[in-house]
């Protein structure tokens, strides 16, 4: 088995839900007590978080290439990014590596492919709703893409200020819950959960339309990647 390299701490509350997942899916497929071999760098997300804030996709992607280039030196087989915004910069990250890297939209395309679904809505920070290297790269994949018409600030504040710290607030869990709705009037048949902390606050039991975790998608492309 490969071991696997995790870029994470963007934020460490949903970098600790990567951890649990993976080694749950290895026990699940290998039985007993066998686990997956992880190697997590957690980075120190206040000084990417104003990065991001300021426009310095360059400098961040900097900081994540030289991440994934010590994971992959100190013995990482195959790499993932624990954040799905930061894939803005997936380019530089690869760019670094001479071992697989994982995109995190990938394994969420061919889970919604798969289910037969053609529209979908994205939820994620503003970053991601707003800038088009995520949803381009599901509608590189035949997917039509749908992003909230109105709500983008409070839905990224929500990620920001709250879900990055823990915090689950049942008001704010309704604000994803009426943003879904939008989306699934205006035809959306599923909905990404297209940041990686989102899955603390909304699933399939107060969603309107089915939700799809990348967080628990990509942890199980990981895993396959790493036993393959």
């Amino acid at each position: 088995m490969k071991a696997i390299g995790l870029i994470g701490g963007m934020s460490w509350e949903s970098s600790a839900h990567y951890y649990a997942a993976m080694n749950r899916l290895a026990m699940a497929r290998r039985g007993g007590l066998d686990a997956v071999p992880i190697l997590l760098h957690s980075l120190d997300f206040g000084p990417i978080a104003r990065l991001q804030s300021e426009g310095r996709w360059d400098e961040a992607g900097a900081i994540l290439a030289d991440s994934a280039r010590k994971l992959e030196a100190a013995g990482a087989g195959v790499i993932g990014l624990a954040t799905n915004t930061m894939h803005i910069v997936a380019d530089a990250v690869t760019a670094a590596l001479h071992v697989p890297f994982i995109h995190i939209a990938d394994p969420t395309a061919e889970a919604l492919l798969a289910d037969g679904v053609e529209r979908v809505g994205l939820l994620g920070t503003r970053f991601t709703m707003e800038k088009p290297f995520y949803a381009d790269r599901l509608r590189g994949r035949g997917l039509e893409v749908l992003v909230p018409d109105i709500g983008i600030t409070n839905l990224n504040g929500i990620i920001y200020e709250e879900l990055c710290k823990g915090v689950i607030s049942e008001p704010s869990r309704k604000i994803y819950v009426e943003a879904i709705e939008r989306l699934a009037a205006r035809g959306a048949q599923a909905v990404i959960l297209g940041c990686t902390e989102i899955a603390m606050l909304i699933n399939d039991d107060v969603s309107p339309v089915p939700v799809y975790d990348t967080t628990a998608l990509h942890a199980r492309a990981l895993v396959e990647a790493a036993l393959a």
